[in-house]
């Protein structure tokens, strides 16, 4: 709290000197090029409008190639206009001016399809899809976005779990829990490729981590999908990030430094060269949360995680209308959860198993390149090809330890317990065709083709009983050295009968090599109908599947009880798990910039793996967390079922201020071998979001901003511990029978967000914090093992709390 109260005043001290502070009008030059959505072909004459309120506005347009600049724009939020005719309008209502960057925009537009009865202006806005073959569940989000919400963190996956159907599953980590649905069924794609898990401190079968690799500033505006998505997304069936990466300044260099809570950060771009135009922008961030754990910030653990991360992208555009860029993500990642460093029971850890000492490591890294080119007025081609590997390796030591009469942990002994290593490197290459057939026609056809390789070793102690004959012997549960295809071609079409109404259709195969498992055809389709202007309805509905972890497949389990028994890898033919999504959507923009959309949708899974002997398990219940899955011969018998009504209420950035409202209803269901129909892991039932943010001007161009957000989610469900059975596994072990019949209390956070900019001439400074859960409300995490030193077996197993107040400080700077 100290820290806090510490922040808050320098927050303050700077403030009122910026108010009293003698600055003269600060400008910026804003610049982009303007193209056609369908063939990315540069559009002409386009006019561009910014206003700034009463104190600016005026406008521009494109020259012959579709570029566009306007000089002297004041710092602080416009709003931009694009117009042209025989295409739709495209607003953009929270562009951040600062002087420390010039702002640079690639701007899409929609073409119309042009009767002559017809005299009409029909407009996009900030938050619609990019994708033109998105109908329903969809939406853009921008860096803004990302730096707007209280408690997002700068995190794409943390920013998102404030849209209607979407929560998150752990406040110490950004897994993502869409309808109900499994974080496992997430799918993360950057520049057309499927990459793997962009965190660190990755746990394998998991989408998420307790921080994200992929940095904010190097994204261009991104689509997220939660359900029904386009034919050209495959092997998932829950949500997609589809992630965009942006180019650097063309035209001059800068720089960004940032210290904070989440890392020291340094970046730069700037042109390679002018004349033709190429760019580049790289950047490198350390962890920095050893510094913040020692001034007594509970960050859930007393270890101290170390990480490091870094981007890069080149760019170079060619003649007659082509494009090839050279870009790179990846991190790295140890933590060493030291149990038996720990004095008193007080002291808590929630980022591993309470019973043993882990040394864990985790990486990431993705490189490509990416070809695109404008064949002609009709065309577009874009190729990807890409290369990326992820590692994650851990070894634990048992503690054995009891309380001396002070109540200090005084250590026995270590055992080594378990040591594991998995490797996945991939090879992937997608490549995208765009033709139009007059106006009314865009046919895609594309596919997606990545080439497995895995190595995974982990040998765990057979028997922690010093007098058993297996005390000695170690079980090789995974020792795996092999390879695969997963190959996904698709077609999609989008046919606008009208300005006013469109049919989106497609198909999606996917055949996967490892477990000779195929989709032959999925198929796809969506209608929208703009009946009114400003309102449309929309339907849409498409059969999804996607891979099990990778790590399952190669699970072996023993063929005999006897001492020294062969394993077999009795589950790499496990199918594909399959989903069928319906969504119905409607939506209003009022004439206020408030936007009503509400959807409601029904998701049907099959071919979900369960285990074959008669149990409560299910995958859907899996993919949260820091522990892996050790379940025995699987089947895909499993089923599961959601349904559920969503609401967002949203007003646009106007005037100084914006507020948006999320409100989900739903229930997820699934069927375990045994048949008995139970509420999933993450069945909360309803999951409420309420965030404004307010932005005070100060003194020509800088700002200051408050930002709070108000989350109510139902609690997660869970199942009575066996006691008994959990001391002697030393692990916690669920009453199977009763699995999902008790629900922890609901969750409630409140968050709060200050930011203070200062724009000087050619130099930005921002000061921010973000208090996250500002009440310090125990929300329950789950239930954890932990042997109880005390002398009482029902101690050993007990609730875990999320974290409590968390200041999220940075300081940032742009030159």
């Amino acid at each position: 709290m100290r820290y806090c109260r510490l922040t808050i005043a320098i927050l303050l001290s700077v403030f009122v000197r910026a108010i009293y502070a003698q600055t003269n009008l600060v400008t910026q030059t804003i610049r982009g090029i303007v193209e056609e959505s369908d063939t990315h072909i540069p559009i002409p004459w386009a006019v561009i409008q910014v206003n700034a309120g009463e104190s600016f506005k005026s406008s521009t347009a494109t020259d012959e190639s579709g570029h566009f600049r306007m000089d002297g724009v004041p710092v602080g939020r416009v709003k931009i206009v694009v117009a042209m005719s025989g295409y739709e309008q495209k607003i953009l209502d929270d562009v951040m001016i600062s002087s420390g960057k010039e702002s640079i925009f690639n701007i899409e537009l929609e073409p119309m399809v042009v009767e002559m009865a017809e005299v009409e202006i029909r407009a996009t806005r900030e938050g619609e899809s990019q994708n033109e073959m998105a109908t329903v569940s969809s939406r853009q989000f921008s860096v803004n976005e990302t730096n707007r919400y209280a408690g997002s963190r700068g995190d794409p996956a943390r920013m998102a779990s404030n849209f209607a159907g979407v929560q998150g599953a752990d406040d110490s980590r950004n897994d993502i829990v869409i309808r109900g649905n499994s974080p496992l069924g997430v799918l993360w794609r950057v520049e057309g490729v499927d990459i793997p898990n962009p965190n660190h401190f990755n746990i394998p079968g998991t989408t998420g981590g307790p921080v994200s690799i992929i940095n904010n500033k190097y994204l261009a505006n991104s689509d997220f999908y939660t359900g029904a998505f386009p034919a050209e997304y495959g092997n998932c069936t829950a949500g997609v990030f589809d992630l965009r990466l942006r180019n650097g300044n063309n035209s001059q260099h800068e720089f960004t430094g940032q210290f904070g809570f989440l890392g020291t950060e340094l970046m730069a771009e700037g042109p390679l060269n002018k004349e033709k135009g190429s760019s580049y922008l790289v950047g490198y961030r350390y962890s920095t949360v050893s510094l913040f754990s020692k001034i007594g910030i509970d960050i859930g653990t007393d270890a101290v995680p170390r990480y490091q991360d870094g981007n890069f992208r080149l760019f170079f555009p060619g003649k007659n209308n082509s494009v090839l860029s050279i870009w790179g993500i990846g991190g790295l990642s140890q933590v060493d959860i030291l149990i038996s460093n720990q004095k008193s029971p007080d002291q808590r850890n929630i980022y591993g198993q309470n019973d043993r000492d882990q040394y864990f490591g985790s990486g990431m890294g993705v490189g490509g390149l990416t070809w695109s080119k404008t064949l002609n007025k009709k065309s577009f081609l874009k190729v990807t090809l890409a290369a990326m590997s992820d590692v994650v390796d851990s070894y634990h030591e048992l503690v054995y330890r009891h309380l001396d009469t002070t109540s200090t942990y005084v250590v026995d002994s270590l055992k080594p317990l378990l040591d594991y290593r998995f490797r996945q490197n991939k090879y992937a290459g997608a490549l995208v065709f765009n033709h139009k057939f007059k106006a009314q026609h865009l046919v895609r056809v594309g596919f997606n083709i990545d080439y497995f390789r895995w190595i995974m070793t982990d040998s765990v102690r057979s028997s922690l009983d010093d007098s058993s004959a297996w005390y000695n012997k170690w079980d090789r549960r995974w020792d795996s050295n092999a390879s695969a295809f997963l190959i996904q071609p698709y077609v999609q079409w989008r046919y606008k009968l009208t300005n006013a109404l469109s049919l989106n259709a497609g198909i999606h195969t996917t055949f996967f090599t490892l477990s000779q498992s195929q989709r032959i055809a999925e198929p796809r389709v969506a209608l929208k109908w703009e009946f009114k202007e400003s309102q449309h309805i929309a339907l849409a509905c498409g059969m999804h599947s996607g891979m099990q972890p990778a790590y399952m497949y190669f699970y072996r389990v023993p063929l005999t009880d006897s001492l020294g028994a062969q394993r077999a890898t009795l589950n790499d033919k496990m199918d594909l798990t399959r989903s069928i999504h319906y969504v119905i959507s409607y939506q209003v923009v009022l004439k206020k910039g408030i936007r009503i959309l509400s959807e409601i949708y029904f998701q049907q899974l099959s071919h979900v793996p369960v285990e074959k002997d008669s149990s409560s398990f299910s995958l859907l219940n899996t993919g949260a967390g820091f522990s892996r899955f050790f379940p025995g011969e699987l089947m895909n018998a499993g089923r599961g079922e959601n349904y559920g009504a969503e609401i967002t209420v949203e007003k646009f950035y106007q005037r100084g201020w914006l507020f948006l409202f999320t409100g989900s209803w739903f229930n997820a269901t699934y069927r375990g071998s045994d048949g008995v129909e139970r509420n999933t892991d993450f069945n909360g039932g309803y999951a409420l979001n309420a965030l404004g943010s307010k932005e005070f001007n100060i003194k020509k161009g800088s700002a200051f901003v408050v930002g709070t957000k108000v989350t109510v989610a139902g609690g997660r469900w869970y199942g009575p511990a066996d006691i008994h059975a959990s001391n002697a596994a030393r692990e916690l072990v669920y009453v199977d029978s009763l699995r999902n019949t008790l629900q922890f209390d609901p969750y409630f956070r409140l968050d709060l967000k200050l930011n203070l900019r200062l724009n000087r001439e050619k130099t930005t400074h921002e000061i921010g914090l973000d208090l996250v859960n500002l009440l310090n409300t125990k929300n329950v995490l789950s239930l954890t093992y932990a042997p109880d030193e005390s002398g009482d077996p029902a101690q050993s197993v007990r609730k875990e709390y999320q974290l409590g107040l968390l200041p999220v400080f940075f300081y940032r700077i742009d030159f």
